[in-house]
């Protein structure tokens, strides 16, 4: 052997492949008288065996536990790649979600916006149509204002012209004339009477008196018809004192309100029924009567007059009224309409009743209907200022004043 091959021995594999013949038959010289030797080389055979076995196994279990970490690996790297996945997926649908919603939010505030651009139009156009209105309605109430200011002012003046009237006009005047003058005719009478009664006792022989008697005869014949005229028509009452009475109470207890035409037909109070029967028995159908305080009462009573002369004369009996203004004219012709159940026909210059502004007119009329044997009734409204003497004549007559009490409280309120 030379040092190089000493120095480094060769592998137990070469070694036995190179002297495998020389290991066998050294094994087989050698083998009974030396026992010991093929067990150590058993050994060494083992020994490098199991070195081998272990050279062997330990880069296969290397390689085993290298694969196991890598396929651990991947199974973590796959499983992060899924959760990853798994999140991604989540994200991507939260996005798309969020993106739907987004979209959503922008249509409804699209639409917000629309709603309050149309909101906001709707408000100005009410707004405008409001201040329109209101301006309107302003000027609208600004004008009545003024409409009722100058009404106002109409009223106010036409109240001080009836209280400068009222002021003026008689209160209770027509019935003290009426009074007055039937005293003076009374007392005519009875002077005349007692003038003629003195005459015819005297005895005087000249002429001159009988002249001057004559005269006095004359002039005392018109007063005493007029005294008998007057005397009749309250004797005429006086006859038929009992089938007014009962008129009376049949209006008063009894009203017909469908009765036939000329018949009165509302309700018939006692303070109405004294009126008309101090009209009939204590004047004799001619004076005057204060007023109720309104012209339908007063219509009434005169209603109720015209009713029971026209149940005690029928036709003959003609209504004259007497009234200052067509408007009281009016009043007292639907009044009577309602009264009386007659109709705007029973109206005119040939009719039942007539209608006058005049006194003059009225007495023309009157004196023609006395002329054809018909019986006139004269009612003056308490509108009148005056009445005239000319219609204190006739025997039927019937004026309304107004109350002296309340024309003092007037003129009293006045005063402060």
């Amino acid at each position: 052997m030379n040092p190089e091959e000493s120095q480094t021995p060769k592998p137990i594999d070469e070694w036995w492949e190179e002297t495998p013949e020389q290991c066998s038959t050294g094994l087989s010289t050698d083998s009974e008288p030396k026992t010991e030797a093929p067990t150590l080389l058993d050994e060494l055979l083992e020994d490098t065996v199991i070195e081998s076995a272990i050279t062997v196994t330990e880069p296969q279990e290397q390689e085993i536990v290298s694969a196991q970490e890598s396929s651990e690996v991947k199974t973590g790297v796959l499983e992060s790649e899924l959760e990853l996945n798994s999140l991604y997926a989540q994200a991507a649908q939260r996005v798309t979600e969020l993106q739907v919603t987004e979209a959503d939010l922008k249509t409804e505030i699209s639409q917000l916006q629309i709603t309050y651009k149309t909101l906001q139009g709707q408000v100005s156009e009410t707004q405008t149509a409001l201040s329109k209105m209101l301006q309107e309605s302003l000027a609208l109430l600004e004008q009545r204002k003024q409409t009722l200011q100058i009404s106002v002012e109409q009223l106010e003046r036409r109240q001080e012209r009836i209280r400068n009237e009222m002021r003026t006009t008689f209160a209770g005047t027509s019935q003290d004339l009426a009074i007055r003058v039937q005293g003076f005719k009374d007392y005519l009478t009875g002077s005349l009477q007692d003038l003629a009664a003195a005459a015819e006792q005297l005895q005087l022989v000249p002429v001159t008196v009988k002249e001057r008697e004559k005269p006095a005869v004359k002039e005392a014949k018109p007063v005493e018809q007029q005294s008998a005229t007057l005397q009749l028509a309250q004797q005429q009452f006086q006859d038929t004192t009992k089938q007014i009475r009962r008129l009376i109470d049949q209006y008063r207890n009894q009203p017909d309100y469908y009765g036939p035409a000329w018949q009165l037909r509302r309700t018939f109070e006692p303070v109405h029924a004294e009126r008309v029967s101090n009209w009939f028995f204590t004047l004799g159908g001619r004076g005057a009567l204060r007023t109720m305080g309104s012209r339908l009462q007063n219509i009434l009573i005169a209603s109720a007059a015209i009713s029971i002369l026209n149940k005690l004369y029928g036709d003959r009996v003609r209504t004259l009224i007497l009234a200052n203004s067509p408007e009281r004219l009016g009043e007292w012709r639907r009044g009577l309409q309602d009264c009386l159940g007659i109709d705007r026909p029973d109206f005119g210059p040939d009719r039942g009743v007539v209608l006058f502004e005049s006194a003059t007119a009225l007495g023309q009329k009157a004196d023609r209907l006395v002329k054809a044997n018909q019986m006139p009734l004269i009612i003056i409204d308490d509108s009148e200022e005056q009445i005239s003497l000319g219609l204190l004549q006739f025997p039927l007559w019937l004026a309304f004043t107004p109350d002296p009490k309340m024309m003092r409280d007037r003129g009293f309120d006045d005063e402060f």
